[in-house]
């Protein structure tokens, strides 16, 4: 009996065994490219056993499923993406690869939980309303305010955060991973001019306000924005665009190399952009851009891509004009002071991008790039407060070379219920600067004085390590980034004072702690905790040896994104940032101002709304407080930093191709001085634009300032003294908006 007991239980087990080892039949290895990109997409979710199980698609797009059971349907999605739906027959099917299809993403797709989701926002808002300029660009980053001013070739201001951050100081901007900030600038430092840029050949905008990721390093404290441009065109297109003030536009984008295989292709874009603008002296605004990209799949495992750019830009410039010459008919609004400003500036580009996939798990990405940069900017804020003859125009000009180049190893680790990034870095850039010159002139010819003339290198030396912890609901990203700046200038106009070889370096450590809690689908809360910088200009740090030379800025942000409706995400948060005291240069007057210590702290809101698949509306709220920290009350005002803007659109696309959308803007007033004694003027500006689009062509017109009201784009307040004034007056010294402009273009693919 119990011999017979033992037999029956040994059967039993062996049965179960049996039938345990034929639930998983086999293992199967699949590989999710992009179809056009032929890309491997990693973090691609599928489920598979009848929809019980799920994986995720690695590094390099590979995952594994074991199936119990013959046919099983696996369900493959990601953001962005269609789903693929695909039978699995057998064990022998042969069929390991899965394409995905990009699709016009929806509101009701954005997951708040996912990696990506600010570059899915931002993609949804890119793709509701075209650009055709830079400024068109910057301003699809939510919570960003950008003002122009002195004629279109200048870099735009830019407004972030509680900080007027001039062109660049205190927001890191990046095309493809490069660096667009020119540090020690002629006009000012982290100077970002992105017009080499052709805005048709972005295809997204990754951005974070704060100081709190790794791989962001120097200029990053109010935030950063890197455009990402497109690897591969669908389609050939020209397009031709006119309007308002002689404005003309040319464009075309063309598909030079596109291999049937997909593994290797390339295309051409150029650009030529003219304008007299609206002001009393003709702009004669011109600008040529050409931009040529070519990418390859080397291996399974290797890409390899390389990239160049090139814009020449000149224009005259109407200048920042003070408010009682218009009131006292001196001049018309359109009018200027000075006839003569204006400027002309150039960047060449060469960059290489190189990926390895080592495994599933991990990979390697390398960045290298050049930059041949010259700018020659004629200005005259001041008019004749110096020079009660000649007047006060100065010229500023700066011509270098920039090389720089990063290493970055990405290692994915399973722990248990969770996973493990390990991310580090290492790069360098160096600017090799030729020219750098303060000039006082007339009239553009003459040179009257010589006011600074330097010249010298920059190098920065960085490196940067974290994690990404997902477990549970979690996600917990300790990281820690280190540079190191070094410093070389020879004064050209004071050789025995400072002589070549005069240098100085500074080391910056900037830890950063990052949390997220996925309460379910429609909430998570995140806590943004960090440390960052920017440089100061080497012809502060280098003179004046006891200043600061890497001024930190320390954060954080709390926020929730909810996801209340499928069709609606709204993202409310809370802020803070203190900002050490930095030494400034002044590169119109080639002096250093203090700058003391400084608090800001505020709350932004940000609204995502589709309730129906062809209409779309979006918000951006942004409210900041800035206070010097060490001045009496009512003397601590930062000068001319925001105070409440937003940005916003709705979009409808009503019938057959047909679309209408209304975007708008407004910047509340501001401190235009320390006592708020003078403040800017707000204003609240619409454009409209109405399309028509078909498979193979379309056209649009855009009615921008659709209410023609009087706005002041760039305001300062400015002590000037105007011919025949016996003394010298400070008031807003501003450069009018556009008036209301028609815009229109058309397009033909093929």
């Amino acid at each position: 009996m119990k011999r017979t007991k033992i037999l029956a239980a040994f059967l039993a087990l062996t049965i179960g065994g049996l039938i345990q080892a034929q639930e998983v039949i086999t293992e199967k290895k699949m590989v999710v490219k992009d179809v056009d990109e032929k890309y491997p997409i990693r973090d691609v979710l599928v489920k598979y056993n009848h929809g019980e199980d799920h994986t995720h698609s690695g590094e390099n797009g590979s995952f594994v499923v074991g199936i119990k059971s013959y046919p099983d349907t696996l369900t493959i999605s990601h953001n962005g993406y269609d789903e693929v739906k695909l039978i699995v027959n057998s064990a022998e099917d042969k069929n390991n690869l899965v394409l995905l299809q990009h699709k016009p993403q929806q509101i009701s797709e954005v997951a708040i939980s996912h990696n990506s989701f600010l570059t899915a926002i931002t993609k949804v808002d890119l793709n509701k309303f075209p650009v055709n300029s830079a400024q068109d660009l910057l301003r699809k980053v939510p919570g960003l305010f950008i003002a122009q001013h002195a004629g279109g070739g200048k870099a735009e201001q830019l407004l972030l955060r509680g900080f007027d951050a001039d062109h660049g100081t205190d927001v890191s901007v990046n095309v493809d991973g490069m660096p667009v900030n020119v540090v020690s600038h002629a006009h000012g430092q982290g100077y970002s001019d992105l017009h080499f840029v052709i805005p048709e050949t972005v295809n997204n905008i990754d951005f974070g306000k704060g100081a709190y990721y790794m791989d962001r390093g120097d200029f990053n404290t109010a935030g950063y924005v890197d455009f990402k441009t497109y690897d591969r065109l669908n389609n050939s297109m020209v397009k031709l665009e006119g309007g308002s003030f002689n404005s003309k536009r040319v464009l075309g984008m063309f598909n030079i190399l596109n291999d049937t295989s997909g593994r290797k292709n390339a295309y051409l874009a150029a650009e030529y952009n003219y304008t007299d603008g609206p002001f009393d002296v003709k702009q004669n605004f011109n600008r040529v851009n050409i931009f040529g990209k070519y990418n390859q799949w080397i291996t399974d495992n290797d890409y390899f891509n390389i990239q160049f750019s090139t814009f020449n830009s000149s224009w005259n410039a109407s200048g920042q004009i003070p408010e009682r010459a218009v009131d006292e008919g001196i001049i018309s609004r359109w009018g200027s002071i000075d006839p003569t400003e204006g400027g002309k500036t150039s960047r060449t580009n060469l960059q290489m991008n190189f990926k390895h996939i080592i495994s599933s798990s991990e990979q390697i990405d390398a960045m290298a790039f050049y930059s041949k940069y010259n700018f020659n900017l004629y200005s005259d804020f001041t008019f004749y407060l110096k020079d009660k003859d000649h007047g006060d125009e100065i010229q500023q000009t700066d011509g270098r070379n920039i090389y720089g180049a990063e290493i970055k190893y990405t290692k994915n680790f399973s722990l248990g219920n969770g996973t493990l990034d390990w991310i580090s870095g290492v790069g360098v850039r160096n600017d090799d600067i030729g020219t750098l010159q303060l000039n006082h002139v007339y009239h553009r010819d003459l040179l009257l004085d010589r006011m600074s003339d330097v010249n010298g290198t920059e190098t920065n030396l960085h490196a940067y390590s974290g994690l990404v912890w997902k477990t549970g609901k979690w996600t917990i990203n300790p990281a820690v980034r280190v540079d190191h700046f070094i410093f070389n200038m020879h004064d050209l106009l004071n050789p025995d004072n400072l002589p070549s070889g005069q240098s100085k370096e500074a080391t910056r450590l900037s830890p950063k702690l990052n949390f997220s809690y996925t309460q379910n689908d429609n909430v998570m809360w995140f806590l943004k905790t960090g440390m960052g910088f920017h440089s100061n200009d080497m012809r502060v740090v280098v003179t004046n040896k006891n200043e600061n030379t890497l001024p930190y800025s320390i954060g954080g942000d709390f926020g929730v994104r909810l996801h209340p409706l499928k069709s609606l995400i709204i993202t409310p948060t809370v802020w803070y940032m203190y900002l050490q005291q930095e030494f400034v240069y002044v590169g119109d007057d080639a002096v250093v101002e203090p700058s003391g210590k400084s608090r800001r702290f505020g709350a932004d809101l940000g609204i995502r709304f589709q309730p129906l698949e062809n209409f779309y509306l979006n918000a951006d709220i942004n409210y900041s407080h800035a206070r010097f920290i060490e001045e009496e009350k009512g003397q601590d005002y930062v000068p001319l930093s925001p105070i409440v803007t937003s940005t916003g659109s709705v979009n409808w696309d009503f019938y057959h191709g047909f679309s209408l959308g209304l975007q708008y803007r407004y910047l509340g007033e501001r401190p235009a001085v320390e006592d708020n004694s003078i403040k800017t003027k707000a204003y609240f500006v619409n454009d409209l634009i109405l399309s028509y689009n078909r498979q193979k062509w379309g056209a649009n017109i855009q009615l921008n300032n659709l209410f023609n009201v009087k706005w002041n784009e760039a305001q300062f307040a400015t002590e000037t003294q105007l011919k025949g004034e016996t003394e010298p007056i400070t008031d807003l010294t501003y450069t009018p908006g556009s008036p209301l402009g028609v815009r229109v273009g058309v397009y033909y693919k093929f």
